[in-house]
């Protein structure tokens, strides 16, 4: 039996060194950087509000005047108020100031590295002044206001050193430029017509021009007591509003030119394409979506492995992804953390348009929402057939447009002569509806590139061989097709879609095809279920509304084309990080897919 151990230290052996104290470190941690980050947020919209009201209370401004001229100043000097108090940061009763406390949040929440910049460079020498006001100049210590206005000043620059840190966004290279000449410009527009409109309105004689010019730069940025002491001009109070909001207008411009996130200028490169090419002829059968991946206005990002891709496009500082990720599902993960550092990095907002519900599982790990955005129509081969009562009207439009003459050819891109390719791409051109490209999510973009040699052309010729109408499918994997492009002749046969979709479906085994993914039906579950018995009341107003609408936009008459194939129905999904977020992000998506063209400044081709 071993001797008991002595607890008793021995006179040779080392003493034991009490426990090292450790304090905390002096650097915020996360939590309060961030808390620190959102203050600042928090500022500059209750500035922003405030002077917002201070523009249109004419009371509150009126109090505010007659504060300082009585109550601060001795009545020796009644005209001597400018500067008679401090007001908090970026609040001078003014459309610009709101505007540029309302440019700065947006900017600051999406955690623009120059928006913290220009909030340093302007709140921190503007405290330095408040504090040098205080202790030399007793007539602004003996007012709690100024003490108070200091106070907020101060808690609003500590912010920003303490959230310091979260501000890492980047901006674009060129917007300094772009800002001043957007800046020179829209101070020479706004100016030249805001000085007109105080010559048509001032109610003194005896103005010179270079007083209205001085009164109406001084408007601009307030319409307080700023303007009050140029002599011979006093112009009405709409005025003077309307003045400050062309300014405010012009100074939205120069933010917005000026804090405006990176357009993304690199696309999808020859060496890009090429990787995404060996990630479909691995994994292309997963999402019948896959190939639209290698559109060229897209870019790429892959997982650390290189087993993964998202391919986006940058559209109004959304970050639009579309489909399910390329590559091994094991790697997404990789490749969905790559994509959202890059947008966090250039303050994009991260949406994906169309992802399936497996892929729309895996974002949802990373902080994305979903939203049903619709369902896509995919017909199998093997379960197709003309025969029966629910596919009699297909067969009644099929069999009628063969009467009349019609025939399709069907043939992979890679064997269609170039002049005939010619042709039919200048067809396509001609029958397309409107002079913009539509499609991003679902559309290839072109038409005849040689790298799409494996795309399938169907060709219709009426009764004497004339072209009449194309579609084209690109691959899905080894034993599927996906609809890219459908144009027709407006004069041609009615249902002769009908007629070129069923032929395909009849001769699919030929090349091979198992499973042809056909149109989106966006919202088709409303459509489904709101004409079912027992439909909610709300069901069956959202049902009435898309009805409305579809009026104008091809919503419900989409549903109905599909589902004459009888075809089994996939969900997709529409991927966003906020909710708040969602308009931005139909917004941009209405751009990518070409229902809707904005002006932009500077915007790239």
């Amino acid at each position: 039996m071993p001797a008991p151990q002595s607890t008793v230290p021995s006179a040779h052996a080392p003493a034991e060194r009490a426990p090292r104290r450790e304090f905390p470190p002096l650097t915020p941690g996360p939590r309060l950087r961030a808390g620190a980050a959102s203050a600042t947020v928090w500022y500059l919209r209750l500035i922003a509000v405030l002077n917002v009201l201070a523009v249109l209370s004419l009371p509150f401004r009126q109090e505010v005047h007659e504060h300082n001229t009585s109550k601060l100043f001795n009545q020796e000097h009644p005209h001597h108020h400018v500067g008679a108090f401090f007001t908090p940061y970026l609040a001078t009763g003014g459309l610009v100031s709101a505007a540029l406390a309302i440019f700065l949040m947006l900017v600051m929440r999406r955690r623009k590295r120059a928006a913290w910049l220009t909030n340093i460079a302007l709140a921190g020498p503007l405290l330095a002044v408040y504090v040098i006001g205080l202790i030399t100049q007793d007539r602004y210590a003996d007012h709690v206001f100024n003490w108070v206005s200091a106070g907020l000043t101060g808690l609003f620059v500590a912010a920003l050193l303490i959230g310091r840190r979260e501000f890492n966004a980047v901006g674009d290279p060129s917007n300094p430029k772009l800002a001043l000449a957007v800046g020179a410009g829209g101070l020479l527009a706004t100016g030249g017509l805001g000085t007109l409109l105080v010559h048509a309105t001032n109610k003194l004689p005896g103005a010179h021009l270079t007083d209205e010019i001085v009164y109406t730069y001084l408007r601009g940025i307030s319409v307080g007591i700023f303007a009050d002491r140029i002599d011979h001009v006093h112009a009405p109070r709409w005025t003077d509003i309307t003045v400050n909001a062309l300014l405010a207008a012009a100074f939205c411009l120069v933010l917005y030119a000026c804090f405006r996130s990176p357009r993304g200028k690199q696309l999808l490169t020859a060496a890009d394409e090429e990787r995404l090419r060996a990630l479909l002829d691995k994994h292309g059968a997963r999402d019948s979506l896959g190939y639209f991946a290698l559109r060229r206005d897209k870019a790429a990002v892959f997982s650390p492995s290189g087993k993964a891709a998202i391919t986006y496009r940058v559209v109004g500082a959304v970050s639009l992804a579309s489909g399910d990720p390329i590559g091994d599902p094991e790697a997404w993960p990789g490749a969905i953390d790559a994509w959202l550092a890059e947008a966090r990095r250039h303050a994009w907002i991260p949406a994906v348009m169309g992802a399936s519900e497996e892929a729309g599982t895996v974002y949802a790990r990373h902080g994305l929402d979903a939203l049903e955005l619709g369902d896509e129509a995919i017909v199998d081969i093997a379960d197709f057939t003309l025969e029966g009562r629910p596919m009699r009207v297909v067969r009644q439009a099929h069999n009628r447009v063969k009467r009349a003459g019609y025939t399709v050819r069907i043939r992979r891109h890679e064997d269609i002569p170039a002049e005939e390719m010619a042709h039919l791409i200048d067809r396509a051109d001609h029958w397309r509806d409107g002079a913009t490209e539509r499609g991003f999510s679902m559309a290839l973009g072109r038409l005849g590139d040689p790298g799409d040699g494996r795309c399938v052309m169907l060709e219709c010729r009426d009764g004497d061989d004339q072209p009449r109408a194309l579609l084209s499918f690109v691959p899905w994997g080894e034993h599927g097709l996906s609809l890219d492009l459908m144009r027709r002749d407006r004069d041609c046969e009615n249902g002769l879609m009908e007629y070129m979709v069923v032929e395909l479906l009849l001769r699919a085994g030929d090349l091979g095809v198992q499973r042809v993914s056909l149109n989106f039906a966006m919202f088709r579950s409303v459509f489904e279920r709101g004409a079912r018995l027992g439909a909610g009341p709300v069901l069956r107003l959202w049902r009435s509304v898309l009805t409305f609408f579809s009026r104008w936009w091809q919503i419900e008459s989409l549903y109905r084309a599909n589902a004459k194939y009888r075809p089994v129905w996939e969900p997709r999904f529409l991927l966003f990080a906020k909710s708040s977020d969602i308009p931005r992000i139909g917004l941009a998506s209405a751009r990518a897919e070409g229902f809707l063209t904005l002006p932009g400044i500077g915007e790239r081709s």
